[in-house]
């Protein structure tokens, strides 16, 4: 679940809870309120892990003699490891 949609959850149980006075036979839509805004809110948590894990990346620097000239080479190899990420 992304952020936006624990927000959404979250604004529509505060509607639901606060702001609708409709009986509905069967359904507490007060309940109903209050279930969505929870859902909402962890919803929210959940998306803000999401969006603040940091990404692991693996830089390694290779230095190595060229055999035609004998100069020395240098080489970076950089790797980002996002398989896990959503």
């Amino acid at each position: 679940m992304s952020l936006g949609a624990g927000i959404l959850l979250f604004v529509v149980g505060a509607i639901l809870a606060f702001a609708v006075q409709v009986d509905v036979p069967g359904i507490d839509l007060n309940l109903v309120g209050y279930i969505l805004m929870v859902a909402g809110l962890i919803g929210a948590v959940i998306g803000i892990v999401l969006i603040t894990r940091k990404r692991q990346s693996v830089s390694t620097s290779r230095t190595f003699a060229d055999p035609a000239t004998g100069e020395r080479v240098s080489k970076r190899v950089s790797e980002v490891d996002d398989t896990d990420l959503r």
